[in-house]
């Protein structure tokens, strides 16, 4: 039996993966820790579901019982990823997820080795901004003859999701990182660059995103720095429970991403692209469940992988209306 489950199917980012996964006629289970919710959504879209929660090793390897892949949905990923990791390399499931948590990542450079021994993949990550930004830095990097340096920003716009916010307090890092002569060091916080996202530059801020493994890895290139610049609706205050679940259906339609690279050679030159996309929730859903299609059809590379190296740097453009360009 060869079957996607989406494990925090009935979350926001879950729920519109899975919808996607129906609509491409993978062969589907929903699975979480809340029959009531997981019920409603199985019926509605015809599939089977399974109810567990991650404390219990039993429990969670029965429920991995005929699955393929594992797509993990269910942030914050500091409390998820390495439980479901660890449980995908017992049972013989590859792993996804759409983390934008550094830690994820990290996990799976450590765990790479046995995976591979055990023929297993890993892939945090098979959605989202990992995907965009890895296959914008791709398309650019295509381009230069030697190399050196990548700088890469993503411009978030629109509202963020309550997981998004929990997960962004929880992996709070006083360190920002960047990967300089192919290792991770800090890197100034102020050091605000300007990027131009189609209307003009605008200040972005570094940060530190598990672009600066996944780029790295994917392209070889030794130095590797993030930023981000935010409008919308910004980061949000308060008592973060008490955010809507997410951007509606008619925020997401208004607040396209878009993000920048530039990368420079041997000689300095700069060459530079812009990635212009569909929001980024629309995006990651979109992306998770078609990375979750291709490995269930066998594109599978056993260890730790990213999404620009195991489908190309073409991926992110066969997701809605995404489109690179030159500039």
């Amino acid at each position: 039996m060869t079957k996607l489950m989406i494990y925090g199917a009935t979350g926001y980012t879950g729920r519109m993966a899975a919808k996607h996964a129906k609509a491409a006629d993978t062969p589907l289970v929903l699975a979480g820790r809340r029959e009531e919710s997981l019920s409603t959504l199985a019926a509605e879209l015809g599939v089977e579901y399974r109810v567990f929660g991650l404390d219990d090793t039993a429990a969670i390897d029965k429920g991995l019982a005929g699955i393929s892949v594992l797509l993990n949905c269910a942030g914050p990923f500091l409390r998820t990823a390495e439980t479901l990791m660890r449980a995908s390399l017992r049972n013989g499931a590859h792993y996804l997820d759409t983390a934008a948590e550094l830690d994820s990542y990290r996990l799976a450079e450590d765990l790479d080795d046995e995976a591979k021994a055990a023929g297993i993949m890993l892939m945090p990550g098979g959605g989202g901004s990992v995907a965009m930004l890895g296959s914008l830095a791709g398309h650019a990097v295509g381009k230069v003859r030697d190399p050196r340096k990548i700088r890469i920003a993503l411009h978030v716009a629109g509202g963020l999701s309550r997981g998004s916010a929990i997960s962004a307090v929880e992996n709070v890092t006083t360190q920002t990182l960047a990967r300089i002569d192919g290792k991770l060091v800090g890197a100034p916080a102020e050091g605000i660059r300007k990027f131009d996202f189609g209307k003009g530059a605008v200040d972005c801020f570094p940060v530190t995103l598990p672009d600066l493994i996944t780029i790295w890895r994917s392209t070889g290139v030794p130095n590797v720095e993030t930023f981000v610049h935010v409008t919308g609706d910004g980061f949000p205050q308060g008592d973060l429970s008490l955010l809507p679940e997410g951007p509606s259906a008619e925020d997401r339609l208004a607040n396209r991403y878009q993000a920048a690279v530039e990368v420079t050679d041997a000689e300095g030159h700069v060459t530079r692209s812009l990635l212009d996309t569909v929001n980024g929730y629309t995006f990651t859903a979109m992306a998770a469940a078609e990375a979750g299609r291709r490995v269930l059809a066998g594109e599978v590379r056993p260890g730790f992988q990213a999404p620009a190296v195991l489908f190309g740097s073409g991926f992110a453009q066969t997701i809605a209306d995404t489109t690179i360009i030159d500039i």
